[in-house]
């Protein structure tokens, strides 16, 4: 018999729909973001609170680059970029997170909901290197250094995976946590031998510099096919992954499974299904995931960033989808 799986949607600009402005307006005011986040909860409960629209913004605004005003939907997008080669950010030092940029706000907003919610897990986005040089630097010239310039890269990509521990500290000390992206370092932007030889090293570097600040260890959630990196994330330390519809889940799972049985899995439905306006969709998403989960008890159900447009009923829809399929899985047999 299989327990109902947990399920949570991920909400980072689509709370902005809660609030009927766009994610630009609500990114950079900070009632808005309060807003916007404390009616997304409302109505969805989810596990986490990640208080962000943008969130691989923030920390490339902190160091001086500019976010660009976008209108509609949109999500907010830096454009030019800050350094002109990796040497160029070798030295650079951390940016201060009690003024720089748009962290102050975060901040203070995720205190002021965990203060609304104190049954809340409220976590402040913090990037990774890769994702934060992708924004300084701009993401082809960051592949091509990869390609090019390995050793230059991979001490960019150590320095600022070292100047994010001020920022791990003032979280810490707000009294957050700390929600922790990476998903521009997955294949195939770079591949598994440049992941391995370029990236981990300074990915294992903040996850600890993470876990030594907040006192335990931070989930490693990254987008993508991450299946091909799989044995390089689990070695980090982490004891939580994302498991992407990008990725061949099903293997992903079975790996982690076997392998690193106490690692929690949040295997995620396809947002395509998830924002679909055709119910039988839905449903066959939600089988999908079920079946790829099977009787394991340490996995969960997400929705990846639940896109901007998705009705919140669809969400609800997802919600009593499992709890049928729970019930009927607890039914006895009549055979």
């Amino acid at each position: 018999m299989r327990s109902r799986i947990p399920f949570t949607p991920v909400v980072y600009e689509h709370a902005a729909r809660f609030v009927g402005r766009t994610p630009w307006e609500v990114s950079r005011d900070a009632g808005l973001l309060f807003e916007a986040h404390r009616a997304a909860y409302l109505e969805y409960r989810q596990q986490v609170i990640a208080v962000g629209i943008d969130i691989y913004n923030l920390e490339a605004e902190a160091y001086g680059a500019r976010v660009e005003v976008v209108e509609d939907d949109a999500i907010p997008a830096i454009r030019q970029p800050l350094l002109g080669c990796p040497e160029d950010g070798h030295d650079l030092p951390p940016f201060d997170p009690a003024c720089a940029g748009r962290i102050p706000m975060v901040l203070a907003v995720g205190q002021r909901l965990r203060r609304e919610f104190p049954e809340a897990d409220v976590r402040i986005p913090v990037a990774g290197p890769f994702s934060i040089a992708f924004n300084l630097r701009g993401i082809t010239r960051l592949c091509e250094d990869a390609i090019l310039r390995p050793e230059a890269t991979a001490r960019l990509l150590l320095r600022l995976a070292e100047n994010q521990a001020g920022f791990c500290r003032a979280i810490a000390e707000a009294g957050l946590d700390v929600a922790f992206f990476e998903s521009a370092a997955a294949p195939p932007l770079l591949s598994p031998r440049q992941f391995h030889q370029i990236e981990l090293p300074a990915l294992r570097r903040i996850l600890n510099l993470a876990a030594e600040c907040l006192g335990h260890p931070v989930p490693c959630i990254m987008g993508g096919n991450t299946y091909p990196i799989l044995a390089d994330l689990l070695a980090t330390g982490t004891t939580y992954l994302a498991c992407n519809v990008e990725t061949d889940q099903k293997r992903f799972v079975e790996s982690v499974a076997r392998t690193h049985p106490h690692v929690r899995v949040r295997v995620n439905l396809d947002p395509g299904v998830v924002a679909s306006s055709e119910l039988e969709r839905i449903h066959a998403g939600v089988d999908r995931v079920l079946e790829i989960i099977g009787d394991r008890s340490n996995c969960l159900i997400g929705t990846g960033a639940l896109p901007f447009e998705t009705p919140p009923g669809n969400v609800r829809l997802i919600r009593e989808c499992l709890a049928r399929r729970a019930s009927d899985q607890s039914q006895p047999s009549t055979l």
